[in-house]
């Protein structure tokens, strides 16, 4: 059985190897050609998988090591009766955490508080639920919108979209869709930024597509947004470096790049594929995993401001403006580059452990600032 694995799937030999002969491959190489004599497909969300990419290989089953399943045509799939899975939740506390290194840099930035703020969440699933919790750890009131689970549940904690969109700040954690009743393509348009409450700050880790980069620039610009945090970008891996100027922390698609999440991924699908197949798995990553590289921080319980221990708590075991940094190295290079240097970006990203492999020692006791740190995933001293 042949099996290609993109080579950016942390343990994707060590995992599908028990199941066959793996060719792994960087994933925008990923071709019909490639394909054509492949039994299973183990992706990342930069290959598209469709009919150009199938018709005509002996592909049984694709999985995605992703939330996100637009890149899939999962149409086509069940057509021809090829197998499909993807990862619910794989990276969604790492999206969250992300999401908290940006809202804490915010508010050093621009000098205020998150407790004295209102979070707009749009979609309130794997990645959003997460963001709220971290959000409400932090002493922030958020305001939830997402239509089809209020249809689902007929819950009056989702509230209709002005709501959401009159927050100090509004965080996008939609899947990208282009039709149907919750189309979120440019979801971010005109109209919608311009309701949000002028001075506000907009953040996407979604899909770049979810939002018009152009109204955001022009937002941006005549200081309707008073700031902005993409992780994704239309037409990615080529960004627009005007809009990249404009934002206030700017990433090449990574929010949901933590190691943990990344082995969740490749966990998830090999099971997926094991059940599949019909064969028990065999591998678990367990035994694999290093040591983080920020076991402990040790924490000033007697801290002035909760907020500020916090923010450098988070920011050694992950500083986003790391990452904020490298991605404007495209300021430096040409045209033609900009695309593979994006891409270099993501393949070389630096390994960024999940905070609950950190030890928050907080002396002296403080249960306030411990259920804070606990709530944003740090694991605490008793």
């Amino acid at each position: 059985m042949k099996i290609i694995v993109d080579e950016n799937m942390p343990y994707g030999l060590e995992a599908f190897s028990t199941l066959g002969d793996v060719v792994a491959m960087p994933g925008r190489r990923i071709s019909a050609a490639a394909v054509a004599d492949a039994d299973i497909l183990a992706i990342r969300s930069i290959t598209n998988v469709n009919a150009a990419l199938l018709e005509g290989s002996k592909v049984r089953f694709v999985g995605t090591a992703t939330i996100g399943e637009d890149h899939v045509d999962k149409a086509y799939l069940e057509a021809h009766g090829v197998g499909f899975s993807s990862a619910p939740g794989c990276n969604a506390n790492s999206v969250g955490q992300y999401i908290t290194g940006a809202l804490l840099e915010l508010a050093a930035a621009h000098g205020f508080r998150l407790r004295d703020m209102r979070l707009g969440i749009v979609g309130v699933g794997n990645v959003g639920s997460r963001v709220r919790a971290k959000a409400s750890a932090m002493g922030m009131e958020c305001v939830l919108n997402d239509p089809p689970l209020q249809r689902q549940t007929g819950d009056a904690i989702y509230r209709p979209l002005d709501d959401t969109l009159d927050c100090d700040i509004v965080t996008v954690h939609v899947p990208l869709a282009k039709e149907g009743a919750d189309a979120t393509y440019h979801l971010v348009d005109e109209a919608f930024v311009r309701r949000m409450k002028p001075g506000s700050i907009l953040i996407n880790s979604a899909r770049g597509a979810v939002a018009d980069g152009a109204a955001v620039k022009r937002a941006l610009s005549d200081g309707h947004l008073r700031a902005c945090v993409l992780d994704v970008w239309e037409g990615e891996p080529v960004v627009e470096l005007e809009l990249l100027k404009q934002v206030f922390i700017g990433t090449p698609h990574i929010a949901g790049y933590s190691f943990d999440g990344k082995v969740n991924g490749t966990r998830q699908i090999y099971e997926a594929a094991c059940a599949f197949l019909g064969v028990a798995p065999a591998w678990d990553p367990s035994p694999l995993l290093p040591a983080p590289e920020c076991p402990e921080v040790r924490v000033d319980g007697a801290s002035v401001d909760p907020e500020d221990a916090l923010r450098e708590a988070v920011r050694s075991v992950y500083d986003i403006r790391n990452d904020d940094q490298a991605m404007r190295g495209l300021f430096g290079v040409s045209e033609a580059e900009r695309g593979a240097f994006f891409d270099t970006l993501r393949k070389n990203y630096p390994r960024r452990r999940e905070f609950f492999n950190t030890r928050a020692v907080i002396t002296p006791k403080n249960p306030g600032l411990k259920a804070m740190f606990s709530g944003v995933g740090f694991r605490c001293e008793a």
